[in-house]
């Protein structure tokens, strides 16, 4: 769904391209990491990019420009960056209404396309920080992801990527390069809504809060 911003480090990173075939919401919702890749600098139909990040050179041998995308193919890949597009509210172009027609909605409906969609471009986050990611765009696998049932996950585990840019726990398909360290789960992070531990439900998380921070 999304990334959540709570102690973020200032001044995120704005002017990045997003490779095109990581163009959308299936693969970026927000909460994974990504970094640079050398893309073609003219426009085609499987690459394109607005007309100022076209302005970008590499070597004069190959030359191309920089583009980002939600993979991490090596634990030596630098800069490694948290991305920050989502499917819901912020997330979306326009945000999200709830009521449509009045009172008859609660769930909630987007506006307009996912954010990226407009400029091709991505938000990075490359200073460390305290943020949140919605459960639905990390691993979840029961024993080794970033879930209730992974009895690792204790306060300051280490958190890496998947190759495809999604924060895990541990798990055998992982990049060897930390990107945080675990806080919390939230189950329940509003104050007008009773917590489950306390009329004896099930408990679910919503959000993995963890600090970014790049460990060499």
């Amino acid at each position: 769904m999304a990334l959540k911003i709570y102690q973020p480090g200032i001044q995120p990173l704005g002017q990045f391209d997003v490779v095109d075939g990581y163009l959308s919401s299936t693969y970026i919702k927000g909460g994974e990491v990504g970094t640079l890749f050398a893309v073609a600098r003219t426009n085609s139909t499987t690459e394109k990019a607005a007309h100022d990040a076209l302005d970008g050179y590499t070597n004069v041998t190959d030359v191309k420009r920089a583009a980002v995308a939600p993979r991490v193919n090596a634990s030596t890949a630098r800069p490694i960056w948290l991305l920050d597009e989502g499917t819901t509210g912020y997330g979306t172009l326009f945000g999200q209404v709830i009521g449509t027609p009045t009172g008859l909605s609660t769930t909630g409906t987007n506006l307009g396309p996912h954010t990226a969609a407009a400029s091709g471009k991505v938000t990075c986050w490359d200073k460390p920080g305290v943020y949140g990611v919605s459960i639905d765009a990390v691993d979840t696998t029961a024993s080794t992801g970033l879930a209730l049932t992974n009895s690792s996950c204790d306060p300051g585990a280490a958190i890496y990527p998947l190759p495809t840019g999604k924060l895990t726990q541990s798990t055998g398909t992982k990049v060897d390069v930390v990107v945080g360290r675990f806080i919390e789960f939230e189950t329940s992070p509003f104050l007008v809504t009773t917590p489950a531990s306390l009329v004896g439900a099930t408990e679910a998380a919503v959000n993995v809060v963890f600090n970014f921070t790049v460990e060499s």
